[in-house]
C-alpha cells in the first residue's frame, strides 16, 4: 500500500459517501419524521456536495489520466523541468487505487514508451524514463549507443543542443534515436562516456533510460534497477503546461499541448 494522494482521495471519499449514505437511508427520514422542517446537519450538507466531487476525481485520477510535473533534467529534451504532463493510467490495464492491483488487462508496455513509475528501492518516489528493455533482453549501453539482443538501436546525431537550460549543457549534442516505433529525441556529451555497461533484463520487469543520457540516475544504477511490472504507473501522453526553467518568457508557449514521443 502506498500513501499518497490517492489514499486521500479514496478516505475522503468513503467519509463523505458514508455519511451522505446514512443521513440519507436512516437518520435523514427519521429527523423529518419528528420535525418536517428540520434542517439538514452541515456536515451532511458538506459530504452530499462534496462526494460526487471526490468521487470523480478518484475514478479519473485512478483510471483514465493523471497530471504529474516533471522535476528533474533526466527527460532532456523530451521533457523538461517545469513540464506538467498528462500520464495515461489505462493504457496498460486499469489498477485499483492505493493496492495498486490490476483488475483490467488492456495493453502491455512498449519499447520507447516514456513511463511514469515508482523507484524500485523506494516506492513513495516517482520517476519518468523511457523504456528500453522488456521482460528477458540483454541491453548493452556503450557510449550513446544502446544494443539490444544483440542489435543497436539507430542513433543519428545532430547539433548542439539549444533550448531551455541550454546553458547548462553546452557541450551535449541532440540525437535522434528509434528504440520503438516511432524515433525520439536524445541528449549525450560526447566527451563523457557515462555509465555503461550490460544488463539481461528479468522476467516481470522493466530496463529503464532516462533521454539525458549522462545526467539520468536509471535502471543502469543499483538504487533503481530492473522495475517491477507492478511499479508502472501509467504512460505518459501529453504536455499540457510548460514553465521556463531557464532563462526568458516565463511559460514555453510551443511545448504545451504537445504529444509525448
Amino acid at each position: 500500500m502506498i500513501f499518497d494522494f490517492s489514499l486521500v482521495l479514496v478516505v475522503l471519499a468513503i467519509v463523505t459517501g458514508t455519511i451522505w449514505a446514512l443521513d440519507r437511508w436512516h437518520f435523514g427520514p427519521r429527523r423529518l419524521a419528528r420535525d418536517p422542517a428540520a434542517r439538514e446537519p452541515v456536515v451532511v450538507d458538506y459530504a452530499r456536495s462534496f462526494f460526487p466531487v471526490i468521487l470523480l476525481v478518484l475514478v479519473l485520477r485512478s483510471f483514465l489520466y493523471e497530471p504529474f510535473r516533471i522535476p528533474s533534467d533526466s527527460m532532456m529534451p523530451t521533457l523538461v523541468q517545469g513540464d506538467f504532463i498528462f500520464v495515461n493510467k489505462w493504457q496498460y490495464g486499469l489498477r485499483l487505487p492505493v493496492l495498486n492491483w490490476k483488475v483490467v488487462g488492456i495493453g502491455e508496455p512498449q519499447r520507447g514508451d516514456v513511463i511514469v513509475f515508482r523507484k524500485p528501492t523506494e516506492p513513495s518516489v516517482v520517476f519518468i524514463k523511457r523504456l528500453v528493455g522488456l521482460p528477458g533482453d540483454t541491453v548493452r549501453v556503450t557510449e550513446a549507443q544502446v544494443s539490444v539482443n544483440g542489435t543497436p538501436m539507430p542513433v543519428e546525431p545532430g547539433d548542439f543542443y539549444r533550448g531551455p537550460k541550454e546553458e547548462q549543457y553546452p557541450f551535449t549534442v541532440v540525437g535522434l534515436e528509434t528504440l520503438g516505433a516511432r524515433p525520439h529525441t536524445l541528449m549525450f556529451d560526447p566527451s563523457r562516456p557515462g555509465t555503461q555497461g550490460e544488463w539481461q533484463v528479468p522476467e516481470g520487469h522493466y530496463f529503464m533510460m532516462g533521454d539525458n543520457r549522462n545526467n539520468s540516475r536509471d535502471s543502469r544504477f543499483a538504487e533503481v534497477g530492473f522495475v517491477p511490472a507492478d511499479n508502472i504507473i501509467g504512460k505518459a501522453v501529453a504536455i499540457w503546461l510548460s514553465f521556463n526553467p531557464g532563462q526568458g518568457p516565463l511559460l514555453l508557449w510551443d511545448r504545451m499541448a504537445t504529444r509525448i514521443n
